[in-house]
């Protein structure tokens, strides 16, 4: 369900300039980053590129609500980390991408890890936002 404007806790604001071979910078100045398409799509590779930052904020996110799906459960999950791999490459609509999220969760078996990933995977608004439209693989490192 899309939540209304009325509920908006916090809007982030970015403007990019010369797109993918430019800069992007947030509008309170924290990110202000060059952007280079990577070497393996014939770039300079200099700076960053969209898919790093998408895999930054995906990874973050999705650490977020496995805190708080184990918080929720009672359960322990000091020193987890979570790693988000975005890929891009073509498709039948020009460029697509997919993601893959893998979870450490040492304090905890991997029936439980996987559970949890799982349910973290429902909360995570990243995860809501991208459900339906781009593939997204769950593994537990």
């Amino acid at each position: 369900m899309a939540i209304q404007q009325s509920d908006v806790k916090y809007t982030a604001t970015a403007t990019a300039e010369n797109g993918r071979d430019g800069r992007v910078a947030t509008h309170d100045g924290t990110l202000d980053v060059v952007v280079n398409p990577p070497k393996e799509m014939g770039g300079s590779g200099e700076g960053t590129n969209p898919e790093q930052l998408f895999a930054a904020g995906y990874s973050a996110c999705f650490q977020g609500a496995l805190g708080v799906v184990a918080r929720n459960e009672k359960v322990d999950i000091t020193g987890s980390t979570v790693t988000a791999e975005v890929g891009i490459g073509s498709n039948d609509e020009g460029f697509g991408i997919i993601v893959a999220i893998k979870a450490a969760i040492p304090t905890v078996d991997a029936a439980t890890a996987k559970a949890l990933l799982e349910k973290a995977h429902q909360v995570c608004p990243y995860s809501k936002a991208t459900r339906g439209n781009i593939t997204v693989d769950l593994a537990i490192a």
